[in-house]
């Protein structure tokens, strides 16, 4: 559902997770764009940077999708990069009221549960994308995760990689992701 410029609308997160048993690390953003939910997968804007930033710090150009004319094609193999490298992708929050993208904008935000996911895998890491996303998970899903068993699951807030984020150019952004990918390969 569209809204006028400034005016909130109620929208529900549309698609689950990507993980599997043998996920090492958690990897949330807040809530997907227009163009993700769109797309019915994570960061799907064309110009946002999180697909080459995952590979470069895995040397693993495959999500890149080059080749792909298939929206659903291009879905399969960034799940299978993710898979393949041990990295769950989800997002804070289920549902709120946003206007576009605009993490600014969100309000009554309800987290999704990640305490069924982190206990069915490995995860010993969640990194969150951005500051509103670390933000929402430390006030929504971290008391949860903590009542759930999961205390000392360690969270690092990592920058966006949204093409609103253009204080960081690509380089800075794959120098400071490299955690994700050691923590994924440990």
């Amino acid at each position: 559902m569209a809204s006028k410029a400034g005016t909130p609308t109620h929208v529900e997160h549309g698609f689950g997770p990507v993980w599997d048993a043998g996920s090492r690390v958690l990897v949330l953003g807040s809530m997907p764009s227009p163009k993700s939910r769109e797309m019915r997968f994570y960061y799907g804007h064309p110009r946002n940077r999180f697909w080459p930033v995952m590979a470069a710090i895995f040397g693993d150009g495959s999500c890149l999708c080059e080749e792909c004319d298939d929206p659903a094609q291009v879905v399969s193999e960034r799940t299978d990069f993710a898979l393949r490298h041990h990295v769950a992708l989800w997002d804070v929050i289920a549902s709120c009221d946003i206007v576009g993208a605009s993490d600014a904008s969100i309000r009554n935000a309800v987290p999704n549960r990640l305490a069924p996911l982190v206990a069915g895998s490995r995860i010993g890491h969640v990194f969150t994308t951005g500051a509103t996303a670390a933000r929402l998970y430390r006030t929504l899903c971290a008391p949860a995760l903590e009542a759930a068993g999961f205390a000392d699951l360690p969270m690092t807030r990592l920058p966006s990689t949204s093409p609103a984020n253009a204080g960081i150019g690509l380089p800075a952004l794959i120098e400071v992701y490299g955690c994700v990918a050691r923590a994924a390969e440990s």
